[in-house]
């Protein structure tokens, strides 16, 4: 047996010793360094908000953009980067497989719940794509991603940071009312606080809504109501969205979201009483006879309907005239700004649970689509632009035997006075006093009614009503059309080009040209022009993948050749692409966005009005309507011009 010799000095490789102490020596300066230098990151914000002159939010998000960038750049951003791939690897957090397993979950969802088979060479196809989107991942950091996430909020909040800030500066200057607004924004805060508490709750469903049985279409149909209902107004008017496309639907889902086109919880009487006091500064009953706070006539995601009496003078004789007053919910903008919050907040997060970098465009700008799409609802909260244009399409409607508008008579803050109308009725509840032979005649001139109108709002107006769902269409016994809410319109001035060029472009296969369509109705035409070599190549992938081949003479024949299926995979196209921009990091201008939302409500409505009659027949009707429209057209002024007055007739 031999001992170790204890006098034996052990060898050291000092060149290895020495570099490994440089390295940890430099890395405990720079990150002390660095750390010295992190309080200079604060010196511009500290000073916007100590000086006395007001500040932007130009301003504030340039020099929080600077804090963040500083606060990126920091070591400890470094090391929680190569903490987190540590992390992934040992499988503390989720990682690629974790991922992959999500998002397998999620397809297989998809595949089981869906009302059609999806034929497998599609469920491929995805696979190859998505295994092509994540060959390469680039990881955030948990540090990075947290303060992500910190810079969405503040960016959100930026416009009331900065309304606050500037309050402050002003205090010294303020009286006790200036003060009680300052706190009146601190109270939006928790105000704010409590509706994305119960948005986000309600976002929880869609767990137990997976776990149903996927032919469970009635449970589904219950828990996606119940959904729609505790998130409030953003998703009751994407849920009319929805039902005005319920053919794409499980019948028992259609079901529970048509509810949201025709009624949902009213008003409290509190709130339209309060809604009275904050526009008029008194209570319905000082201004209006038989007005019951508590029995509306009909209740949307923006407000609820009454029937009211008011006293007016005909012939020199005091009347009481019945009038439908219409009182909008409170702190519906808040509700839409939470509401896109909430949804960019799970976005976000979604990158710890799917943590690929090259997903992270499509979130993004899925989150900015969000917004502006969520712009659009948020036009519908001006009562006086509402008001204003729908007493234009009243004027426009004059005596016409097709379609009218009620009159606005009068308008403040949250509370719009209108026109009574005695005879019109739910079209739902007018087919249902038909049957038979005398139903479908009935549905064919609604029908056609409604063709007409949308046609002569279209090419003789340019604009139209932006929300023509089933509930914003109403009729009389004999067939003719009310036309209610214009809190949404869509202006066509100025885009029939640019949607011919779209059109013509998709149909076409002409990449080049649809291209530079997307890129003028994006948000940002300037950033996107200079990625438009990309654009393109994507564009020529998804046609391709689409087996979209281009036409370059751009001859009808080679179309008609194709034959019918042909003709729709194009336009099936043309509408993927224009409703999925978010894939090539395009966000479209909320008009574009709108527009497309209100012509799939017309259709859906347009669609809801033959059923129980053949498609044949609703396509016949379709072709002869749209080629009569002129014909029409001339006979509707044939008969305002005998039925007008002159000097209606000089206005018009």
């Amino acid at each position: 047996m031999t001992t170790e010799d204890p006098r034996k000095v052990v060898e050291i490789n000092l060149p290895v010793l020495r570099q490994r102490t440089g390295n940890a020596l430099r890395g405990a300066g720079g990150f002390a360094m660095s750390t010295v230098r992190l309080p200079a990151a604060f010196v511009p914000v500290t000073r916007l908000v100590l000086r006395e002159n007001n500040i932007t939010r130009e301003e504030l998000s340039r020099d929080l953009d600077t804090l963040f960038a500083q606060l990126y750049r920091h070591p400890l951003s470094e090391h929680s980067r190569s903490l987190t791939v540590h992390l992934r690897r040992y499988k503390l957090i989720p990682n690629e497989e974790s991922t992959e397993n999500l998002i397998r979950f999620m397809v297989k969802q998809v595949v089981l719940r869906s009302p059609v088979e999806i034929p497998d060479m599609i469920v491929d196809e995805f696979w190859d794509f998505f295994h092509e989107l994540i060959s390469a991942p680039e990881l955030k950091g948990l540090v990075e991603l947290n303060l992500d996430i910190v810079r969405v909020v503040l960016r959100t909040y930026e416009p009331l940071i900065v309304e606050l800030l500037n309050r402050i500066k002003q205090l010294r200057r303020m009286n006790q009312l200036a003060l009680g607004e300052m706190l009146g924004k601190v109270q939006v805060l928790q105000g704010d606080l409590l509706i994305l508490r119960r948005q986000i709750k309600a976002i929880r469903h869609i767990k137990p809504f997976l776990q149903t049985d996927p032919q469970d279409f009635r449970g589904q149909a219950q828990i996606v109501a119940r959904m729609v209902r505790e998130f409030g107004p953003l998703f009751i008017k994407m849920a009319q969205v929805a039902a005005a496309n319920a053919d794409f639907l499980p019948q028992e889902i259609a079901q529970e979201l048509a509810v949201f086109q025709e009624d949902v919880a009213p008003m409290t009487g509190d709130e339209v009483r309060q809604a009275f006091l904050e526009s008029h500064g008194k209570h319905p009953g000082d201004l209006f006879f038989d007005f019951d706070v508590n029995k509306p006539l009909k209740s949307g995601s923006i407000g609820s309907v009454y029937l009211a009496k008011k006293p007016v003078m005909r012939n020199g004789i005091e009347v009481l005239e019945p009038v439908i007053v219409k009182v909008a919910r409170h702190n519906l903008e808040r509700e839409f700004q939470m509401g896109s919050l909430a949804i960019e907040l799970m976005l976000v997060s979604s990158q710890y649970w799917a943590p690929h970098s090259k997903i992270l465009p499509f979130l993004e700008a899925m989150a900015e689509q969000i917004k502006e799409f969520t712009k659009g609802f948020e036009q519908e909260l001006n009562f006086e632009a509402e008001a204003a244009m729908q007493n234009r399409f009243a004027e426009r409607a004059g005596q016409s035997r097709i379609w009218h508008v009620p009159t606005v008579h009068r308008v403040a803050g949250r509370v719009m006075e209108m026109e009574f109308l005695d005879d019109a009725m739910a079209i739902n509840q007018v087919l249902a006093s038909r049957q038979g032979r005398s139903r479908r005649r009935l549905q064919r001139r609604i029908a056609e009614n409604f063709i007409y109108t949308v046609m002569e709002h279209l090419v003789v107006y340019q604009q139209f009503h932006g929300d023509l769902h089933p509930g914003n269409v109403m009729v009389n016994p004999e067939g003719k059309l009310y036309l209610i809410d214009w809190g949404n319109v869509v202006d066509m001035r100025g885009k029939w080009v640019m949607i011919r060029d779209y059109l013509l472009a998709v149909t076409f296969g002409d990449t080049e040209r649809l291209a530079d369509c997307l890129i003028t109705m994006s948000t940002d035409p300037e950033g996107n022009r200079e990625r438009r070599d990309t654009i393109i190549s994507a564009l020529n992938e998804t046609l391709n993948k689409r087996q979209i081949t281009p036409l370059r003479h751009m001859r009808i024949r080679d179309i008609l050749r194709e034959g019918r299926h042909g003709l729709q995979r194009r336009l099936q196209t043309a509408a993927h692409l224009i409703s999925n921009t978010y894939q090539l990091k395009l966000v479209l201008q909320g008009d574009y966005l709108h527009l497309s939302r209100s012509l799939m409500a017309m259709g859906g409505t347009y669609g809801n009005l033959y059923r129980g009659l053949s498609p044949l027949m609703m396509a016949r009707d379709l072709g002869i309507d749209l080629s009569l429209f002129p014909l029409n057209l001339l006979r509707e002024r044939l008969y305002a011009a005998r039925h007008s007055s002159p000097q209606l007739t000089a206005r018009r």
